[in-house]
């Protein structure tokens, strides 16, 4: 058995298909089933149920896919260790960012990460944080930044810890308040992100916990936009307290929000088990020291 029969087979397990496996591997559809039928030829055991309409994989097929997917890994992992050792400074670097927190905090990291190492380059990855632990759960990113919990499946390294604050416009009857109490915005109108951000989660949650159900009248995927809409007067908002450096503070007012404080957490989210290549390991270092110095 050689590692090519092995992940030819791990990609028609996972596309369930011969043709779309030749596909993404650019070859024929013939060359791919004559590997993976040697392959149940070396194992003496058939891998794929080919009495099924589709692709289906037999128990000994399911075991052999998933310690595949092990094996190669760990194949992956060497040679990224062997990158390692013989171009330190050098290599690429895949992460995955909330827009968000893309905007907040990372052209200055980025910026100071590059001036130290020019000779790793860094590509982005900005989607929304379901698809994006996804990526770096399946080793598409190296590693990604998201908002605290995550599942037990990463390796988290928090770096930010900070609260949200409720923003109004200037005219709102609470824009003079030193501070406002959850339980006061149950008669209000908000403008918040989809549903399916962790922001809009977590405030949700915190609300219902307090007792009410948020009133939503607008949603967007844009913060800049949600702001816009406070700074017309549609409705209030919440954010992390490093947005109200970002808007307009004459139009904008941002209050304290206690009786609870809401806590935003973010965390550097690395594949647990995985190998950590110098680069991944020098830029959750430095995006680490950079936070902490700004703070």
């Amino acid at each position: 058995m050689d590692t090519k029969q092995l992940y030819y087979f791990i990609q028609v397990a996972k596309l369930k298909s011969f043709t779309g496996a030749a596909e993404v591997l650019h070859l024929s559809q013939p060359t791919i089933s004559k590997t993976v039928r040697n392959l149940e030829n070396e194992l003496h055991v058939e891998l794929i149920d080919r009495s099924a309409k589709k692709i289906e994989l037999t128990v000994a097929g399911e075991i052999v896919f998933e310690e595949g997917k092990k094996i190669l890994g760990m194949l992956d992992d060497l040679s990224s260790l062997s990158f390692d050792m013989m171009n330190l400074e050098k290599g690429k670097l895949k992460i995955g960012i909330p827009p968000l927190i893309g905007y907040l905090f990372f052209p200055q990291i980025l910026k100071g990460f590059r001036d130290l190492y020019p000779n790793i380059s860094i590509q982005l990855a900005e989607d929304n944080v379901i698809r994006m632990k996804q990526a770096v759960h399946e080793e598409v990113l190296d590693l990604g930044i998201a908002a605290l919990p995550v599942e037990d499946e990463f390796d988290v390294i928090p770096f930010v810890e900070e609260e949200f604050m409720l923003f109004v416009h200037s005219s709102h009857p609470l824009a003079a308040r030193k501070s406002v109490s959850l339980i006061e915005l149950k008669d209000e109108s908000f403008v918040l992100f989809q549903d399916n951000s962790t922001l809009y989660q977590q405030f949700v949650q915190e609300c219902i916990k307090a007792g009410f159900q948020p009133k939503v009248s607008y949603q967007s995927v844009y913060w800049d936009f949600i702001a816009g809409m406070v700074g017309q007067n549609l409705g209030i908002s919440i954010f992390p307290q490093s947005v109200a450096k970002k808007v307009d503070q004459h139009l904008i007012k941002t209050i304290p929000i206690v009786n609870p404080p809401i806590i935003w957490k973010l965390g550097i989210i690395l594949k647990k088990n995985k190998y950590v290549s110098y680069a991944a390991r020098e830029m959750v270092s430095y995006i680490r020291s950079s936070i902490k110095q700004d703070r």
